[in-house]
């Protein structure tokens, strides 16, 4: 008798909620409950990218845009000979009083530069500031702010690609934010003249530029601005 009150107290244990039998269900419903939450962070996550993406895209200037004022000084970040010629032009024109053209391969020189222009070549030759150091565009920012804080520049015209510019606007005024930025974007014709997702080319550009401006948001929220300017590793002298 007692051999068998042991045995149906066991059976009756087991059947109790929560016994062994039953834990593969509880484990199933927590796992899809998981998966149907990492599913919709999922959703989430890329409809917001999405939406940043076109938000990015929308804020591309689609044209370029007339200089009514002047400044201090223009900065052209390297990156296509049409931006060189229309810094020259402004810095001509009398909108600014010297030129830094950041980012110039070790190799060019103002002479060679003044051979691509010849009718500026003496303008080159007193107004022009070539920064051989920078290699991308937080260099491009870093030596911007060496030239200007040396000339005690107080505004400055940028010119860039109309996709680069909200990047460099933006690693720009993080490293000048006393310094007024007025953009001048240079279009190329190709963007000008056809919407951009119609060319693959031109998607795949945006998409990468997209991608650049991401991380340097998340950089520059992650580093204080004064390790950046160290980090940017931007040693080397303004060379006229």
């Amino acid at each position: 008798m007692m051999c068998g009150d042991d045995l149906s107290g066991r059976a009756r244990q087991a059947d109790k909620p929560g016994a062994v039998m039953r834990s593969p269900r509880g484990i199933g419903s927590v796992l899809r409950a998981l998966g149907g939450i990492a599913l919709v962070l999922t959703f989430s996550a890329a409809l917001a990218f999405a939406g940043g993406f076109l938000w990015f895209v929308d804020n591309v200037p689609k044209d370029e845009v007339p200089i009514h004022s002047d400044a201090d000084g223009i900065v052209v970040l390297t990156g296509g000979a049409s931006r060189i010629v229309d810094a020259i032009e402004l810095l001509a024109a009398g909108h600014g009083k010297r030129l830094l053209i950041t980012g110039v391969h070790r190799a060019t020189s103002s002479r060679e530069i003044a051979r691509q222009v010849p009718r500026y070549e003496s303008l080159i030759n007193c107004c022009v500031d070539l920064d051989h150091s920078a290699v991308n565009t937080l260099g491009n920012a870093a030596e911007t702010r060496r030239w200007a804080k040396g000339l005690g520049f107080q505004s400055l015209i940028v010119v860039t690609s109309s996709y680069h510019m909200p990047r460099s606007m933006a690693e720009l005024g993080r490293m000048l934010p006393d310094v007024k930025l007025i953009e001048f974007p240079v279009v190329t014709d190709k963007m000008r003249a056809e919407p951009w997702w119609t060319s693959l080319p031109t998607a795949k550009l945006l998409f990468s530029e997209y991608l650049k401006y991401m991380v340097a948001q998340i950089r520059m929220r992650l580093e204080p601005t004064s390790e950046t300017t160290d980090v940017a590793g931007a040693r080397g002298r303004i060379r006229s």
